[in-house]
């Protein structure tokens, strides 16, 4: 693979991003101050659209960070989860020369003649890229993934502001202590700037899900990629939203499919997709679905995976002793029984689908509102009893579950989700996973989970 000098992170665009997120943000830290200061109240519902109003103006990462915070549970108080939520994913395209300058770096200055054809207009945009249909010349279809520049300043830049966030968050609620999760965003969003390592992940992902019949996963161009352009081959599918009104049948055919695609590689393999973003993937026309982006990728210890087991069959039994057993495994430390309590009645809704061996959605109880009323008890429970400071494992592995279940909700799918899990689980030997997870990870030059 053709490697690219690293773009520095330098001081100076540091400086420049601070300018840019001051500005946006300033006087909104004015209001906290007055608050904190003078006792002037903050109406946090006001507050939170004029924060989303003043990220949404900003490309790069402190977008993706907010899209990230909105699906992690109890990263940030309601209000705020609710209107970062509404960030769009699409941000404004870069246009031709910054394209002709970006993959002459990459490539050489006869980048073009490496290519049949490569569209001016980008197809998409995002916080951190935008990407560009070309064709090779040997006929492929192509999606050529272009970094913006000053990315990795931009990153620095930003995760320190997301620090102080959190710490004027700390000082209103201290339900959940933020700072793994600041740690654990930081180094996956880091990882999603280095294309070279998301090539080894598409890599990693294709010899994972190679038996599932219905899951695809796009090419890596060696020859046309570097650690700022990833060049894959060309998914000509739908987004899955264009398929909710279909028949119950498509509909559940695409939940097992998704169910699949997301735990096939944990649980055999230790490894999940953190972002299950609707853009993240999409839709053939023969309901097959396509993973398109591998940017954000979490490998766990295997004991984390047999964590999760563990903390099944404790719901299932009503064993105490093996749900302390699976917290402590994950990384929950000192927990009293009050907080065992409490972590129980959010573990007993995440669980529940998996818990009756029988076809049903998702959720049933209340809609996707239910899901919010628990979380909300939760967190008042927790801010009662002091506070837990949550896991970084724990961290993705909870938004994966609650993102899938949020895609299961829009299919109104209706399956046997207990015999989906123990298809998946049954016989599991952790060290039958260690030995697996080893050798795939070394076969796509993957570093093995800390």
């Amino acid at each position: 693979m053709a490697r690219a000098p690293d773009e520095k992170n330098t001081l100076g665009r540091r400086v420049r991003r601070y300018a840019r997120v001051s500005s946006s943000m300033g006087g909104l830290a004015a209001r906290v101050g007055a608050e904190r200061l003078f006792g002037v109240p903050v109406d946090r519902t006001r507050f939170a659209a004029d924060l989303r109003a003043a990220l949404g103006g900003l490309k790069g990462p402190l977008m993706k960070v907010a899209q990230l915070l909105s699906t992690i549970p109890d990263a940030l108080p309601a209000e705020y989860a609710a209107e970062l939520a509404q960030l769009q994913a699409n941000a404004p395209a870069m246009g031709w020369p910054f394209v002709k300058r970006r993959t002459a770096s990459e490539l050489g200055s006869d980048w073009e003649a490496r290519f049949a054809s490569f569209d001016r207009a980008a197809v998409a945009a995002a916080s951190l890229g935008q990407v560009h249909r070309a064709m090779a010349h040997d006929g492929r279809a192509l999606a050529c993934k272009l970094q913006y520049p000053d990315m990795a300043s931009a990153v620095e830049a930003d995760l320190n502001q997301l620090r102080i966030v959190f710490a004027v968050y700390r000082r209103y609620d201290r339900a959940v202590d933020p700072s793994r999760i600041h740690d654990e965003i930081a180094a996956r969003l880091r990882e999603e700037l280095d294309y070279a390592l998301e090539a080894r992940h598409m890599r990693l992902y294709r010899a994972m899900l190679k038996g599932e019949r219905h899951v695809r996963v796009p090419e890596v161009v060696d020859e046309l990629s570097t650690r700022r352009l990833l060049t894959m081959t060309w998914m000509d599918g739908a987004p899955l939203m264009g398929f909710v009104g279909r028949t119950v049948e498509d509909r559940n055919r695409l939940a097992h499919t998704m169910f699949r695609a997301w735990y096939v590689p944990f649980y055999n393999y230790g490894v999940i997709h953190g972002d299950p973003h609707l853009g993240n993937y999409k839709v053939a026309a023969n309901l097959d679905v396509q993973l398109l982006d591998f940017g954000c990728i979490r490998k766990f210890r295997p004991p984390f995976v047999q964590g999760v087991i563990d903390l099944y069959h404790a719901l299932e039994r009503d064993d105490r002793a093996l749900a302390v057993h699976a917290y402590e495994t994950w990384g929950f430390a000192g927990l009293k029984n009050e907080v065992i309590d409490t972590l129980n009645l959010w573990a007993e809704f995440v669980y529940a689908p998996l818990l009756e061996d029988r076809p049903r959605r998702i959720q049933e109880e209340g809609g996707g509102m239910y899901g919010a009323r628990v979380a909300s008890r939760v967190h008042a429970r927790l801010r009662e009893l002091g506070g837990v400071t949550v896991p970084r494992e724990f961290v993705f592995m909870d938004r994966t579950a609650i993102g899938l279940g949020a895609v299961f909700l829009h299919l109104k799918a209706e399956i046997n989700w207990h015999r989906l899990f123990h298809e998946l689980v049954t016989g599991f030997d952790v060290k039958a996973l260690a030995k697996r997870q080893a050798a795939a990870l070394d076969a796509c030059g993957v570093a093995q989970p800390d």
